[in-house]
């Protein structure tokens, strides 16, 4: 199969797959993700951007956040799509595994499996979390749970464990401290690295602005 009809095959099966989802994790979010990856991927020596791609495309497509906290029914689903179109043993598992291990939650503990192509996919799908658009879907996820802005009163907790970390119903602005920041520093590819310094920069300014207008200063 050529891999541009995978890819047209796939973007279908993820835009059905999504079409009720939340804001934040809808197909526009893997559309960021992919073009992130591909970006970052042609700049990778020794990168395999078929499962790249796949990996992009399917890594949020049954986020355990809509799924009751069940973290093995979005790579039971990429799984099941990708046999569905033939593709090698060795593709589907590694697709599979970028999966599995490609959230923050999960790198909490510490990440448990890595490749060339889950360095690739993590980045692409870290970069839309920070910036101007993290900003955007961090208050448009924090909406959605019907979680208040900011509550001077309630502190960040960085010392939180991954089901803490699962279970939080802090203020949004808190899940800056929480995840948002700590994102550049945890890039993997010298090219995330470079897109996420900028981004990490945005984002302190808004805090800035923030919290100045918070206190009628600006």
């Amino acid at each position: 199969m050529e891999n541009s009809n995978i890819f047209d095959k796939t973007v279908v099966f993820v835009k059905d797959s999504l079409e009720e989802a939340e804001g934040g994790h809808d197909w526009w979010h893997i559309y960021r993700v992919w073009k992130n990856a591909q970006h970052i991927g042609k700049a990778e020596a020794n990168v395999d951007m078929l499962v790249v791609e796949l990996g992009a495309l399917l890594h949020d497509i049954a986020d355990s956040k809509f799924h009751d906290g069940d973290e093995e029914v979005g790579p039971k689903t990429a799984r099941e799509y990708l046999v569905s179109q033939n593709l090698p043993q060795d593709i589907i598992e590694h697709v599979e595994n970028i999966v599995r291990h490609i959230s923050f939650k999960g790198a909490i503990e510490g990440q448990k499996w890595m490749s060339p192509e889950l360095a690739v996919v993590q980045d692409a799908d870290r970069l839309d979390a920070i910036g101007a658009i993290g900003i955007a879907r961090t208050f448009n996820y924090g909406g959605h749970k019907g979680r208040g802005l900011y509550d001077p009163n309630i502190k960040p907790n960085l010392e939180m464990s991954k089901e803490e970390y699962k279970n939080s119903t802090a203020p949004t602005l808190n899940h800056f401290y929480e995840k948002l920041l700590l994102l550049k520093d945890l890039m993997n590819t010298e090219t995330g690295k470079a897109m996420a310094a900028g981004r990490h920069q945005y984002m302190e300014q808004y805090l800035e602005q923030f919290y100045a207008e918070w206190e009628g200063e600006r």
